[in-house]
């Protein structure tokens, strides 16, 4: 069965409805009106180029069928036709604003062939941008070009604070994004074009710790809904790829996010506190999380409590980067409703990666969490539950997120409730098959681990499976749960661990078949 993920003005997207991760079971040919397009192997594919306001028959897979119509739209114009040169040298920074500015409700903006030399650009409402296959938005390398924002500034009537910058979880200064939409609605940037935010040239990388002022993100929307990412390649940029910040009804689909293997905080894609998010046949290799959903730190949970909820990650494939799905650790407004299925993770530091501590607060709830058809190659550690993460706050080391003693239950202590792993295979695991590890306080509430294949790389490489003070190096290390109140292992198979398949401490029930 097809199934129509996007239709817009001149882009659609569409998905095969089967079993198998990522990629078709055979290679296919799409048709249009009867016309073969071109072939595919994978479930997730897009069509571009196409006419506003006309009716289309598709055609995939087994000869099925499917009517689409894509939207109509008030007018589109060349952004060259505002004065952008498009030759890599000169600045069109003012040229491709302008033309933002002037289109009306329903515009699209078009970038032809060329490389585009910008600073930060402000998006607006109820536009398209369109990046031909050979368009490159390049970002400029001076950072005096990128202005610092706010993290909030007060309502001059009201004295409420009104939010606009963000970095790890908190409201903080930070240097604007190279696209940037703010308070703004139905935005879609499609194509087969790219971003590129040319941190590699630039020092953004350089002492990153040291900066006083929070990088900019690549694309960064904030308090945004019905926005849409279809197509393009996302790359090199200064810090997170693509961080939408309490924003809702967002589709990145078909996309391409890269960074170097060694670049500081490139995460691919960070939705924080935002609700409905589908990210559905992306592909990501990065220097840091592939996928990282967040909620903030304690002030914000505290202020908003406003979890990330109905999210989809699904078709995708991701390489090379620290967790391949990761929650938190920023999730003090609570993850709930998330579903990570039918995807591929291909040597990443661990797999499905969930991250928290003492001192996310009470409304750091994670609940609801399905994984499943997950295949997996070469990931050190495939599995990773960690109440006890130890980086980014200045008490990393205090004796509170430190010691092993039980400590009282208080509006600073996480919830972790109920998680489920099912229908996964996988290969050539280095360092653990799974490690889960909650808190004396307060355990994991329920973990299910159901019919997975984990196999060992015969030339493995120990490693620390979880970032958590005095953490001790594993190596093909089998299952290991501490601080479960309810764990059910399922046929499960464990091929060539070093020492026990299954340890288990402090598990208050425990079922295994």
């Amino acid at each position: 069965m097809i199934k129509t993920l996007f239709t817009g003005s001149v882009s659609a997207c569409f998905e095969l409805e089967n079993s198998s991760p990522y990629y078709s079971e055979a290679e296919y040919t799409v048709k249009l009106d009867g016309k073969p397009v071109f072939s595919v192997n994978t479930n997730v594919f897009s069509l571009f180029g196409l006419t506003p306001g006309r009716e289309y028959i598709l055609e995939a897979g087994d000869g099925e069928s499917v009517k689409f119509t894509t939207i109509t739209e008030t007018c589109a114009v060349n952004v060259k036709d505002f004065g952008a040169a498009g030759d890599g040298v000169t600045d069109d920074t003012q040229s491709i604003q302008t033309a933002i500015n002037c289109l009306p409700f329903g515009g699209r903006l078009y970038f032809p062939e060329g490389v585009y030399s910008t600073a930060p650009i402000a998006l607006k409402s109820h536009i398209t941008l369109e990046l031909s296959e050979k368009a490159v938005l390049l970002g400029n390398t001076d950072y005096t070009r990128y202005p610092v924002i706010p993290g909030t500034a007060k309502d001059i009537v009201t004295g409420e604070d009104v939010h606009f910058g963000a970095w790890e979880g908190n409201a903080v200064p930070m240097h604007q994004s190279l696209l940037f939409a703010e308070y703004a609605e139905d935005i879609s940037i499609v194509g087969r074009g790219t971003v590129d935010g040319n941190a590699q040239n630039s020092d953004w990388w350089e002492k990153f710790k040291e900066r006083p002022t929070a990088r900019p993100r690549l694309i960064y929307l904030n308090r945004c809904k019905n926005v849409t990412v279809h197509g393009i390649t996302a790359q090199n940029s200064a810090s997170w790829q693509l961080h939408p910040y309490f924003s809702q009804q967002l589709k990145f689909l078909d996309l391409a996010v890269n960074a170097p293997k060694n670049s500081p905080n490139t995460d691919a894609l960070d939705p924080e506190a935002c609700d409905g998010v589908d990210i559905i046949g992306c592909r990501f290799s990065v220097g840091d999380d592939c996928i990282a959903i967040k909620s903030g730190k304690i002030e914000i949970g505290k202020k908003f409590k406003q979890p990330a909820d109905h999210h989809t990650i699904r078709n995708c494939i991701m390489q090379f980067g620290h967790g391949a799905v990761t929650l938190g650790s920023e999730m003090a407004g609570g993850v709930k409703n998330l579903t990570v299925e039918r995807c591929v993770f291909n040597h990443t530091d661990r797999g499905l990666r969930i991250k928290t501590r003492r001192g996310r607060g009470k409304y750091a709830v994670i609940d609801g969490v399905l994984f499943e058809n997950i295949k997996m190659d070469g990931v050190l550690t495939p599995i990773v539950i960690n109440m006890w993460y130890n980086c980014c706050d200045p008490d990393r080391y205090s004796e509170y997120n430190t010691t092993r003693e039980k400590l009282p239950v208080d509006d600073r202590t996480p919830y972790l409730g109920k998680f489920t792993f099912r229908n996964m295979e996988c290969l050539s695991c280095h360092v653990a098959a799974c490690y889960c590890d909650g808190l004396p306080e307060m355990p994991i509430d329920e973990v299910t681990v159901e019919n997975i294949r984990f196999t060992y790389d015969p030339d493995a490489k120990p490693g620390v499976p979880a970032m958590r003070n005095n953490a001790e190096q594993m190596c093909r290390a089998g299952m290991y749960f501490d601080n479960v109140k309810k764990l059910t292992v399922k046929n499960v198979s464990v091929t060539g661990c070093d020492g026990d398949e299954l340890m288990a401490h402090n598990v208050g029930e425990l079922i295994r078949e």
